[in-house]
């Protein structure tokens, strides 16, 4: 008796968690009163939870995750990108976001953008190292996000299509992975100066 191998059913998934929106709407609104305040706290918070979380999934991601999926079959890819995936898509922008505002009008609030201040330089090296990261993460990690979602929506997905995107989002999360090091170490030496 042969045995027959038939493709995983298709399951259904939302490209966009709207469950997740107002979560989303939350945070910013939020954020954008820490801004508007300029409370000291709030700005800290927003700048180091955001950054806090945006660099330990970027390593998890990266350096736990990448090699996993690396040895998965491709329909177990497929499986795990259609529940990972659109996570993803809000998470990661929201982090960034987060991070960014909070960081420069805290630097703005602390007068370390001024060329005068002591923290000057590193802050500048900081702004380098996370403008870099963050048009990585919304130049190439969302759209491969993005793409790989929309491929898995097809009737006929190409696994090698989900392939190619899966390893440069998994690529390109090691690689800002990396440099969150390098942010770790100019956080903190500004903290310590």
């Amino acid at each position: 008796m042969s045995h027959v191998h038939e493709a995983p059913p298709k399951t259904e998934f939302k490209i966009i968690p709207t469950a997740a929106l107002p979560a989303v709407a939350v945070v910013f609104v939020a954020l954008i009163v820490a801004v508007a305040t300029n409370r000291l706290w709030a700005l800290d918070f927003f700048h180091v939870v955001g950054g806090g979380l945006w660099t330990g999934i970027d390593l998890f991601l990266g350096f736990v995750i990448g090699p996993i999926i690396g040895t998965m079959s491709i329909p177990a890819r497929m499986e795990f990108s259609k529940k990972f995936m659109p996570k993803m898509v809000l998470l990661m922008p929201t982090l960034v976001i987060m991070t960014l505002a909070g960081g420069w009008q805290l630097a703005r609030h602390e007068g370390f953008i001024l060329s005068s201040d002591k923290h000057h330089g590193w802050v500048v090296g900081s702004m380098i190292v996370v403008g870099v990261m963050a048009v990585i993460a919304l130049g190439f990690l969302e759209p491969a996000n993005l793409g790989v979602l929309f491929e898995l929506k097809k009737e006929h997905p190409n696994g090698e299509v989900i392939g190619k995107l899966m390893k440069r989002f998994l690529y390109t999360a090691g690689l800002t992975g990396a440099m969150q090091v390098a942010t770790l170490i100019i956080m903190t030496r500004i903290a310590t100066i």
